[in-house]
């Protein structure tokens, strides 16, 4: 583990975990003042939070939900500053890799708007629910940086190239509702139907023996695996390149 998560403690209060139901493992990011940003205590609670799940026995999916308001909204300004001043090499944000080899299938509960490394982590889940009306949206160029967090590969196997490539060069965050019929995600809803959609779908998943669930988890994320890998090969080199002149003053994340 990279010297920059072993800085801080767990922050519990960022990240809350328990089971929700029969077999349901639910992991809340509720990280209200940052917005869920992934600032390093944020990031090394979400670690903190998959390995409290990992070790649950009665746990077959886990159900990742955020705040009404806000999924994830990505790297914060001070993670953004660990990055041009090289106390954090570009890949080393690797939490999508945490969620696609994670031994369980993962159900997202994506209410509020996942921005930038929020939507890589979005698509890093097994399924996914979102809202009609909340942002979703890589908008990495539009703040002076290249994608990373394998954002790159996840989108196209998301949404193909086209679409992808739209998203990606233009930096342009969406609504839920754009997402509707794309194949993305599992369901496109009203925020407040969210939650109880990601709920029926984890459901569905609960009520099967664990490690047939396990089994099939490796093969089914098998091409999310191979493209976040691929991503990873590139996206490091990209990222060092842009941040060199960037101005974090002007970035306007939280």
């Amino acid at each position: 583990m990279s010297a920059w998560l072993q800085a801080t403690d767990v922050a519990t209060d960022l990240i809350h975990v328990a089971m929700t139901e029969d077999g349901i493992a639910e992991m809340a990011l509720r990280d209200v003042d940052g917005k869920n940003g992934m600032s390093p205590a944020w990031v090394k609670a979400f670690i903190a939070g998959l390995a409290e799940v990992a070790q649950m026995p009665g746990a077959r999916v886990l159900l990742l939900s955020g705040l009404p308001d806000y999924f994830c909204t990505g790297a914060t300004k001070e993670v953004l500053k660990d990055l041009v001043e090289n106390r954090l090499m570009p890949g080393e944000l690797t939490l999508g890799r945490q969620l696609i080899g994670f031994d369980l299938p993962v159900v997202a509960a994506a209410e509020g708007h996942a921005i930038g490394g929020g939507l890589a982590l979005l698509l890093s889940c097994d399924l996914g629910v979102i809202s009609e009306t909340s942002r979703y949206g890589a908008n990495f160029m539009t703040l002076g940086i290249t994608p990373g967090m394998g954002t790159t590969r996840l989108l196209e196997e998301a949404l193909g190239r086209a679409i992808a490539h739209e998203m990606i060069y233009t930096g342009d965050l969406w609504r839920g509702r754009r997402f509707a019929g794309t194949g993305a995600f599992n369901a496109v809803v009203p925020a407040t139907e969210v939650r109880d959609r990601a709920l029926l779908l984890a459901r569905g998943l609960a009520d099967k023996p664990r490690d047939n669930l396990i089994h099939l988890k490796r093969s089914l994320s098998l091409p999310r695996r191979l493209a976040f890998e691929t991503a990873m090969t590139t996206e490091p080199l990209m990222h060092a390149l842009s941040l060199r002149n960037l101005d974090t003053d002007l970035w306007g994340a939280p």
